[in-house]
């Protein structure tokens, strides 16, 4: 929170609807996000995850319900104006200007017109020094990538939506842009993060939103949906042994993860009895009860058993009010 900021809430969402004729890509929506806080969207393909982010950006609008912005409702006329940043899903930048002068643009975009040194740092920050006067068509796509991140926070938003940032950067760079996050964060600065890589989502977020089918699914900090969901899980590896272990009884559940196997458990299941029965099939080098990850609940919610899950309870509740 930055200073004289009394604000809890950088967005607000109540209630809020979006359709597309006959279909709602978002389906009652409410959520608080944290002002200070790394807030994480996540959900499948379809979920109704961007057209969120750009309600809150005022590209769209709800059919019904209200949202609010940095204090500021959002009624036809933009979100939050100057104080939101922006780096959208679809890349683009204009490729016949040079890379200061795209920053200089979207700085002065947005009111910040004594921008010479914020440039300056940014690309020293990025290693870009030597490209600042190169134009963007002669940039590899990771540089680009960077130019793009550079231009949604050089006026210094207060808020900060972050739709996939990580894609097209090595391993470097997405430390860079994950320290950059982090100390934004630090500096008082909201960023939404949109994201596909549930580690990083788990890692690095305050908070995270699931959307799934339109609706909320999840929302709260990591430990809070964890807890959620119990320690019905356990993370095995046998030495020697390749085939599967999900005919072991008391296992629902098996995905191999390379080093180990993540295994879920039915509720009140031995795990006595599961270990005596993996040291039948080889060494075991590992047997530790765990949480699940985020990827695993991801799975659960938006995989094929989550979705028929979901699809039967609606049925049920549609017969119910026939």
């Amino acid at each position: 929170m930055r200073a004289g900021d009394l604000r809890m809430h950088a967005v607000e969402m109540d209630n809020v609807t979006k359709r597309y004729g006959s279909h709602t890509a978002v389906d009652d929506l409410s959520l608080r996000v944290p002002v200070g806080s790394v807030y994480g969207f996540i959900g499948p393909n379809g979920s109704g995850k961007t057209t969120s982010l750009r309600m809150i950006m005022a590209i769209l609008y709800p059919n019904e319900g209200a949202i609010s912005v940095l204090g500021n409702a959002i009624a036809g006329k933009g979100a939050a104006d100057d104080r939101v940043g922006y780096l959208p899903e679809e890349r683009g930048l204009y490729r016949n200007i040079t890379v200061r002068e795209t920053l200089r643009f979207h700085a002065r975009l947005k009111g910040h017109v004594n921008n010479k040194s914020d440039i300056e740092s940014w690309l020293e920050r990025m290693g870009l020094e030597e490209w600042g006067d190169k134009k963007i068509q002669a940039l590899s796509k990771g540089m680009s990538q960077k130019v793009q991140i550079m231009a949604a926070v050089i006026a210094r938003p207060e808020l900060i939506i972050l739709d996939e940032p990580f894609t097209g950067l090595d391993p470097v760079n997405t430390d860079l842009l994950r320290d950059i996050i982090l100390d934004l964060r630090r500096d008082g600065t909201t960023i939404i993060l949109s994201t596909h890589d549930m580690n990083v989502a788990e890692k690095m977020c305050d908070a995270i939103f699931m959307i799934f089918n339109g609706q909320k699914v999840l929302d709260g900090t990591m430990d809070k949906i964890q807890s959620d969901y119990g320690r019905d899980t356990l993370h095995v590896r046998v030495e020697g042994h390749d085939g599967p272990l999900d005919n072991i009884e008391g296992v629902t559940g098996v995905t191999d993860l390379g080093r180990y196997q993540e295994v879920r458990i039915a509720p009140g299941t031995d795990t006595q009895g599961i270990l005596a029965n993996l040291m039948q099939l080889g060494r075991v080098e590992h047997f530790e009860l765990a949480r699940p990850s985020l990827h695993d609940i991801f799975v659960r919610i938006a995989g094929p058993d989550g979705a028929a899950a979901m699809s039967q309870s609606a049925q049920t509740a549609g017969a119910g009010h026939e």
